[in-house]
């Protein structure tokens, strides 16, 4: 078992299988009532992949290849360019080999035909403004029109977690959005009550409500990106200069696409930094 220090609180254990698995936050995740005031909680974040691409070879190619999906996918494009189906580099006849001569040459382009789709909870919105900057990606998040955030749960700091004091100011305002939050839903709820639709007068409630929430709110969100988008991703927030929180969540990433696509992400290296926090970088992708 081994703890993220930049994210008190978060626990990753290793998967003997390659991936990562994550462990419970020792503070249960969405607020407890206590009397009428909502407590805040804590979420821990985790990484789950949803879907990947599968992959169906034409009957009338003859060519084969040692893997499945994605990976079998960008191998096919690229020979396809070529029309090289009878593999005549031994340097590039297994799937790894061709994948690294891909990266090595920058035929990036075949990278595109593989995806990956990811259900990330336990991200806070501050995190995931950065994160839809990404404009290759597909996303599909929370919605806290449709969502009431009564028991919404927050994602602290590492570096607020670890001072007691700090900390408790971290809980104090996170309380107090939530009961703002919860007054203001309760007060706009009787203001819209002649609405008919009771979908509508919901909606009309909860958008006005959320205004109260901070950034360190939890949200929950579906992010699907082909290889070379991934690539990208984990290139410019797994690096030192990034947030720490989206840091994290990179390297999550990383750990789970080379659980699930090797040949495409095993360039990348994982280290960590002084603080004990991971950073993860390749020779062949640059943060730009």
């Amino acid at each position: 078992m081994t703890s993220c220090p930049a994210s008190r609180g978060r626990i990753v254990l290793s998967d003997p299988r390659g991936g990562t698995r994550h462990a419970e936050h020792a503070r249960s995740v969405g607020a407890v009532a206590v009397g009428s005031t909502p407590v805040p909680a804590f979420a821990p974040l985790k990484v789950q992949v949803v879907a990947q691409t599968q992959f169906t070879p034409p009957a009338d190619v003859p060519w084969e290849t040692d893997v499945d999906g994605g990976q079998a996918l960008a191998e096919f494009a690229g020979r396809a360019c070529y029309q090289s189906w009878t593999k005549p580099n031994p340097a590039t006849a297994t799937n790894a080999g061709y994948l690294r001569h891909i990266l090595e040459v920058g035929h990036l382009s075949v990278l595109e035909h593989g995806t990956v789709s990811m259900y990330l909870t336990g991200v806070s919105r501050s995190l995931t403004h950065e994160l839809i900057r990404h404009r290759h990606f597909s996303y599909s998040q929370l919605s806290q029109r449709y969502v009431p955030e009564r028991d919404a749960a927050f994602v602290e700091p590492g570096v607020i977690a670890d001072d007691p004091a700090l900390h408790q100011l971290f809980t104090d305002a996170a309380d107090a959005s939530l009961k703002a939050y919860t007054d203001l839903l309760e007060g706009l709820e009787k203001r819209f009550a002649d609405v008919p639709n009771a979908t509508l007068r919901r909606k009309q409630a909860r958008q006005a409500a959320r205004a109260v929430l901070p950034n360190a709110t939890e949200t929950r969100i579906v992010v699907t990106g082909n290889y070379r988008a991934w690539r990208h991703f984990v290139a410019m927030r797994a690096s030192e200069h990034a947030d720490v929180e989206i840091r994290e969540l990179a390297v999550m990433c990383l750990r789970e696409l080379q659980r699930v696509a090797g040949n495409v992400f095993e360039d990348f290296r994982i280290s960590t930094l002084a603080d004990g926090s991971e950073v993860a970088a390749s020779p062949y992708v640059s943060e730009g």
